[in-house]
């Protein structure tokens, strides 16, 4: 059975935040304390969209009324599954535990 690297993105809403820099930094903060120790080797990271007319990154974080929205990704690596489609729904399930009552979608599944 091989292993997989399965990317899934988070949204995050963090209330009472200034900036957008700060918004992204205490969302990668709160993920990350609640993914120790139980999920502690997955990566977050802050998340990018491609703009629809220029093609390039933005932040996928908004500040609207001191109420941040941040998208999230998150890597991991999933080792012996019998699909992609097996890996994605495990990374979802190890990670949906710890992070629950956060919206969660898988974005990419590769095999290593």
């Amino acid at each position: 059975m091989p292993d997989y690297n399965v990317t899934i993105e988070s949204a995050w809403i963090i209330r009472d935040v200034r900036s957008l820099d700060d918004a992204i930094g205490i969302a990668i903060s709160e993920a990350g304390k609640r993914l120790n120790p139980h999920a502690k080797y997955v990566e977050v990271e802050a998340g990018f969209l491609a703009c629809p007319y220029c093609e390039e990154s933005l932040s996928s974080a908004i500040v609207v009324a001191d109420t941040a929205l941040v998208g999230l990704v998150l890597e991991m690596k999933v080792f012996r599954a019998e699909t992609p489609e097996h890996a994605g729904s495990i990374a979802k399930s190890v990670i949906g535990k710890a992070l629950r009552d956060v919206p969660l979608k898988v974005l990419e599944v590769q095999e290593l």
